[in-house]
This record gives C-alpha cells, sequence and structure tokens, in this order.
C-alpha cells in the first residue's frame, strides 16, 4: 500500500497533454488494427516514451493489462492523466470488440478538441499582447521620461493642471511603491486561483460570470456546446446510454454552470424523460435550435449523428465568434493606447504651454 502511494506522488506534476493523449489513442488504434496484441502494442508505446515518470505510468499499465485487467480499468487509474471521456470510448469498445475503431473516433475527437483549444487561446494573445505592450510603454513614459521634467514643473511654483497633478502622483507611486503594487498583483491572483480551487461555489460564480461577458461569454457558450455535442454525439454512436453519456460529459466539462445542468439532465433521464425537454428547461445555456435539433434526433433515432452535426455547427460559430472578436477588439486597443499616450503628452505640454505664455521678451 506504502509503495502505490508513493508511486502516486512521484507523478503529481506527470501531465498528458491533449495532444500525447492523441498520439497514444492513433498509434494504439493503428497497432491494435494491424492484428498485433495489445501487450506488444502497450510495450511498443512504451519503448517509444522517453520520460521516465510517463514510462512509469505505462509500466503500471503493462503490468494490469499481463495480469488480466482490461485496458479501460487499468487506465481508469490513471483518468486525471487521459481522462474520464477516454476511459469510457476505450472500456466500450473493449466490451463490444472494436476497440481499434473506437481509439480511431476518440484520437479524432481528441484532436478536434485540441485545434478547438488553440483557436480559443490563440484569439486571446493578440489582445493581451497589446494589453501589455500599451502599459508598458505608459509604464516607462511615466516612470522613466516623465520624472526628467518634474523638477521643472516644481521649481515654477504654479498652480499645473489637474492631468498633469494626477500624472506627478501616479510617477511618484509606480517609482516608489512598484514593488508593493507587483506583490498586490500576485496575491490577489494567487486568492483567486486558491479560492477557485478550494471552493466549488468561487469556481462557480466565476464561470457563471465569464458566461455573462460580452464577446467572451458568447465565445464559452459556444465552446462548451461544441464539445457537449462532440462528446455526446461520440458516446452514443459508441454504445453508452444516453443517461450514462450524459454523466460522462459532465465529467470532462470545465465549466461548472454547464456541469452541473448535465448533472440534472442526466438524473431526469434516469427517470425516463426525453433530453429535448430537459434541454428546454435550461434554455439560457442551450439556444432553441440545439433543442429542436436534439429532439428530432430522438425521435427518428439517430442522436448521434445529430449531435455530431451539432458539434460542427458549434465548431464553426467558435470560429466566427474568435475572428469577429479579434477584428472588433483591435480597433478599441489601439484607441485606449492612443488616449493613455495622449492623456501622458497633454500633461506635459499643457503646463509648458502655459508658462511660455507669461514668458515677454526683454
Amino acid at each position: 500500500m506504502n509503495k502505490r502511494i508513493s508511486f502516486f506522488n512521484s507523478l503529481t506534476f506527470v501531465r498528458f497533454s491533449v495532444k500525447e493523449q492523441t498520439l497514444f489513442a492513433k498509434r494504439l488504434s493503428f497497432l491494435v488494427k494491424a492484428g498485433m496484441p495489445l501487450l506488444d502494442c502497450l510495450h511498443l508505446i512504451r519503448k517509444q516514451t522517453r520520460s521516465k515518470a510517463k514510462v512509469q505510468v505505462y509500466d503500471a499499465i503493462i503490468k494490469d493489462v499481463t495480469n488480466g485487467q482490461y485496458l479501460s480499468t487499468s487506465l481508469g487509474k490513471f483518468k486525471r492523466f487521459f481522462g474520464e471521456f477516454a476511459v469510457n470510448i476505450i472500456r466500450v469498445g473493449e466490451n463490444s470488440g472494436i476497440l481499434s475503431q473506437n481509439l480511431a473516433y476518440l484520437a479524432d475527437e481528441l484532436s478536434k478538441k485540441h485545434a478547438l483549444q488553440r483557436k480559443v487561446v490563440g484569439t486571446l494573445v493578440y489582445p493581451i499582447f497589446i494589453t501589455v505592450a500599451t502599459l508598458g510603454v505608459t509604464s516607462i513614459l511615466t516612470t522613466f521620461i516623465f520624472p526628467k521634467l518634474m523638477p521643472i514643473f516644481v521649481s515654477l511654483h504654479v498652480e499645473l493642471p489637474w492631468t498633469t497633478r494626477a500624472l506627478i502622483a501616479t510617477s511618484e507611486f509606480l517609482r516608489n511603491d512598484w514593488l508593493y503594487l507587483i506583490l498586490s498583483i500576485i496575491f490577489i491572483l494567487a486568492a483567486w486561483f486558491i479560492l477557485r480551487r478550494r471552493f466549488i461555489q468561487v469556481q462557480y460564480l466565476g464561470d457563471r460570470v465569464l458566461l455573462r461577458l460580452p464577446f467572451a461569454g458568447a465565445i464559452t457558450r459556444s465552446y462548451n456546446l461544441t464539445n457537449f455535442c462532440r462528446t455526446l454525439g461520440l458516446l452514443l454512436k459508441s454504445g453508452v446510454q444516453v443517461s450514462e453519456a450524459m454523466v460522462i460529459t459532465a465529467e470532462t466539462t470545465n465549466n461548472l454552470v454547464y456541469r452541473r445542468a448535465y448533472i440534472r439532465i442526466a438524473k431526469c433521464i434516469v427517470k425516463g424523460e426525453p433530453i429535448s425537454r430537459q434541454l428546454e428547461k435550461e434554455r439560457p445555456l442551450f439556444p432553441d435550435m440545439l433543442t429542436h435539433l436534439v429532439a428530432i434526433g430522438e425521435q427518428t433515432g439517430n442522436l448521434s449523428a445529430t449531435c455530431t452535426y451539432l458539434g460542427e455547427l458549434y465548431e464553426s460559430e467558435v470560429d466566427e465568434l474568435t475572428k469577429s472578436l479579434s477584428s472588433s477588439i483591435e480597433p478599441v486597443l489601439m484607441i485606449l493606447m492612443g488616449i493613455l499616450v495622449g492623456i501622458i503628452a497633454v500633461s506635459v505640454i499643457t503646463p509648458i504651454y502655459a508658462i511660455t505664455q507669461h514668458l515677454s521678451p526683454r
């Protein structure tokens, strides 16, 4: 027992990225399809792994499979590496004799999810870069350039404009108390992340606020709907029951608002209620079009294909929203940058201009 605890403790900082999970599923699918025994497949994948910690994970999986356990059972011990979704897809594939096919589905789904994440993150890179650049230029002007002119203004003993006085106060604060400012920002960010991880209500509140933000809320909603439709569609296609598929979808969802909605829906489905009726009750989270198409999928017995189609539809919506966000936020950030630099310029030029107006040639 102590060996087992120390083994898992040694893997505390180990992470399998989405790309690594995708490669694992692709390689395993190809090897199984080629007719290679599962143990030989795992040994081959282990040999191609360079990370010692990840080699330990594969060694544990190989040991479990050698002792007669299912691959999904062994992977279930490492859910934080491979995820609940992957474990269940593999479990269904093993039970139904279509492991290679389900692994291919899993690899394709993980690849799409990774591409979607990169698309959303990539949209945020440019606004963050412009914001950091704006704050950086403003801080340099305020901290290093403006203080060289400040003695001139102080020595004149004239009443300065409020913009200049505000700039002087800001400059003194940044020069004298910059360390406190940085520590305060670090403390606030650290406190937020700790509270978010420790208290579920804080995380729920943050996720709900995110859904209500302009632009970001629409992207978050479409992103979660894309993952919901894709995950549910693939699970149903693999033969998982609707109620169980909803629970698995909830476990693979990071946004707590959507996760709790999925759990509520799953409980009602167990009682025999159709999924479309429950989606209709959660109308703020699920659009009418999704509800109507899911209802049609239920009536025609083709719900998995309907969810797959909806996943592609909402992915294109995420793509359009991210593009429009980039094109919309760029001019706003440029204007804000111009305003900040303009305020500094006016704060410097205005008192100089006022002084020169009172100067008369001798």
